[in-house]
């Protein structure tokens, strides 16, 4: 009897075990700012309540890229080859490079603005593979109406991006065609990496009315060389991100990046317990915010209409 209780202790045990085993989530972005930050804070607090909690269950690493396409592929194939349950890249550029590295461990990739034309899914719908995740296709029409309606006299929007991100290249073909329907043209600067964002602003004074920075990853890293062009300059400057609202654009309709983590998490947690990321179809972020900065309006000569800012969810003073 007692060589019968001690084998259902320890098959008791074992099973315990089992159900706590430890799970390793990999995370990468591929630059270090606020919207891309709080994708991955979402992401780690949507696992902790799914029960999934550093310390007890579950290891999340994170490492950035640093702006740096090489480094992006370094870390993809460092991640690799210590085998995650499941990686989650946050950007386009880190997705990419998570995906050309392995075909077998499970990735949910985050902030993507076009998984399809960045060759990440076969279709949206059903992804295939063992690629799927959640996009932050920004509302670019909605951009362009706030554009008008924060500088109506203006004819022309320049687009600060970074022409190597898939996702930039994207949102420009989706922000011209809505400036076009709206009667506005659209003048280019690229920056190519974060030391060129302030020159690109420069480049567009006296050709665009206003400016728009989309969720380019380059530019909004050194976000703050381009206020200061707009700010000197007069130059309504309307960002694809709320939360670069904080930090001195004018305005935004966007997402919150850190209920799109949130979102993330659920799709990772799927996959946890035993869903193939290839069925899973991609998630697009849900629900819009309204986010003006009356400093910002102030610093660039804008004056904010009242509509405006009775409609915004947020004012920052």
């Amino acid at each position: 009897m007692r060589k019968l209780l001690l084998i259902a202790a320890a098959g008791l045990a074992m099973a315990t075990a089992a159900s706590a085993q430890t799970v390793k989530v990999s995370v990468t972005a591929i630059v270090e700012h606020p919207a891309l930050d709080a994708v991955r804070d979402g992401v780690r607090d949507g696992l902790a309540d799914a029960g999934y909690k550093e310390g007890e269950n579950l290891q999340f690493v994170y490492e950035s890229a640093q702006g740096n396409p090489a480094t992006a592929a370094q870390i993809a194939r460092e991640f690799v080859g210590s085998a995650p349950d499941v990686i989650v890249p946050i950007s386009t550029p880190s997705a990419q490079a998570v995906a050309a590295a392995t075909r077998d461990i499970p990735v949910v990739f985050s902030a993507v603005t076009d998984p399809l034309a960045a060759g990440l899914v076969e279709s949206n719908e059903k992804p295939g593979g063992n690629v799927t995740g959640v996009s932050d296709l920004t509302p670019v029409a909605d951009h362009v109406a706030l554009i008008m309606e924060l500088a109506p006299s203006a004819k022309s929007v320049g687009f600060v991006y970074n022409p190597g991100e898939a996702n930039s290249v994207a949102l420009l073909e989706h922000f011209r065609n809505a400036a076009e329907e709206a009667g506005l043209s659209v003048v280019e600067a690229a920056a190519n990496k974060s030391a060129d964002v302030q020159a690109a602003g420069r480049s567009l004074v006296g050709k665009a009315d206003a400016m728009y920075v989309p969720t380019d990853n380059t530019v909004v890293s050194a976000l703050e060389a381009l206020i200061s062009v707009a700010e000197e300059n007069d130059l309504p400057l309307v960002s694809g991100d709320t939360d670069s609202v904080e930090r001195g654009t004018l305005a935004s309709i966007g997402f919150d990046y850190y209920q799109l983590g949130r979102q993330t998490a659920d799709v990772v947690v799927r996959v946890l317990k035993g869903e193939a990321p290839g069925d899973i179809p991609v998630t697009f972020a849900s629900g819009t915010d309204l986010v003006v900065n009356r400093k910002a309006a102030e610093a660039m000569g804008v004056t904010l209409p009242e509509g405006l800012v009775e409609r915004a969810s947020k004012v920052i003073e």
